[in-house]
């Protein structure tokens, strides 16, 4: 399971996020102690009415980790509970680099109870001595660019490397600065989230904070239509047609065996409405990604996958017909 999304800041202005095919998006919010990116609250707003799961970042200015950090919570208050928090390091030169980190993901910790990523050059998750910020359980976002110079979609697939300092592995992964989306003419930092939407809530949740219980569904009776199986009939078939399952079909009806139905035989099958569903079709056009096509009709690419039989998401040509529904 993973998810597709992006990470934005002030040189990406003018995006408009309901036309980008995104799962999440993860905004830059500050940087040291005296910038505020001007768009953050703007691009924040427009994706959390889109539905999109969200995050903000601190870019490390290397100059007092307390204060920094302080500098952060201030400026993305109203965010804590609705967003992962991330440290965003790239000071190359910083021999403390991992000490800082871990004062500045400490204090954010302290102060908000949201245990905070830690965003890194692949170079530099190798490069100096993390042990102390992995054990306290502040979780990897790992940059490298497996195809530097080459223009892409989204890939979720894309290899991460082999050394990935002392967490083994990464919960978000950039892999490139020059993907392509539709409804952007520029190019965007790729990243994938491994895991769901519901894992991401729980990165965003302050400790402690439990997922607010779901009320008592209230039952209510079950609309049914009748039919009359005719020669050639399966229960499979019947349940494709009118957008059901095999095993609610044999539930609703006491069938013991799906494979003995006969000829006249009348099942009730459950429907809105007295007819078939009709499935929706969409042609393949240039510039169509999966996850795009499954954002303007309120689906999503795994879904379109599996009715299309579709195995590698990035793989689809102009002029092929897709089911939708």
């Amino acid at each position: 399971m993973s998810m597709n999304g992006i990470d934005i800041s002030r040189w990406q202005a003018g995006i408009n996020l309901a036309a980008v095919p995104c799962e999440f998006v993860v905004i830059k919010a500050t940087e040291g102690t005296t910038y505020v990116n001007p768009y953050c609250d703007q691009h924040f707003r427009q994706a959390a009415e889109l539905g999109k799961k969200l995050g903000v970042y601190h870019f490390a200015g290397g100059g007092n980790a307390a204060a920094e950090a302080e500098y952060f919570v201030r400026n993305i208050r109203g965010y804590i509970g609705k967003a992962i928090l991330v440290l965003d390091f790239e000071i190359q030169n910083m021999a403390n680099g991992a000490v800082w980190s871990k004062q500045w993901l400490d204090r954010v910790y302290e102060l908000t109870r949201v245990k905070p990523l830690i965003y890194m050059s692949n170079y530099m998750a190798n490069h100096l001595d993390w042990n102390a910020v992995a054990s306290a359980g502040y979780p990897l976002w790992n940059a490298y660019y497996y195809a530097y110079g080459t223009p892409m979609g989204y890939n979720p697939d894309a290899p991460l490397p082999q050394k990935l300092g002392p967490w083994g592995g990464a919960l978000l992964y950039q892999y490139t600065s020059e993907g392509r989306l539709p409804g952007y003419n520029g190019y965007l930092d790729l990243d994938v989230f491994y895991g769901d939407s519901g894992d991401w809530d729980r990165y965003a949740r302050e400790e402690g904070s439990v997922e607010p219980p779901l009320p008592d569904p209230v039952p209510q009776p079950q609309p049914t239509i009748t039919y009359r199986i005719k020669r050639g009939d399966t229960l499979s078939k019947i349940a494709v047609r009118y957008g059901t399952t095999v095993a609610v079909l044999a539930q609703l009806n006491g069938i013991a065996n799906p494979n003995r139905i006969y000829v006249g035989q009348v099942i009730r099958i459950p429907v809105d409405s007295s007819g078939p569903v009709q499935p929706t079709y969409y042609v393949v056009k240039r510039g169509d990604t999966l996850s795009g096509i499954a954002a303007r009709f309120g689906t999503t690419y795994q879904r379109l996958m599996q009715l299309n039989g579709i195995r590698n998401p990035n793989l689809i040509y102009v002029g092929q017909r897709l089911r939708i529904n």
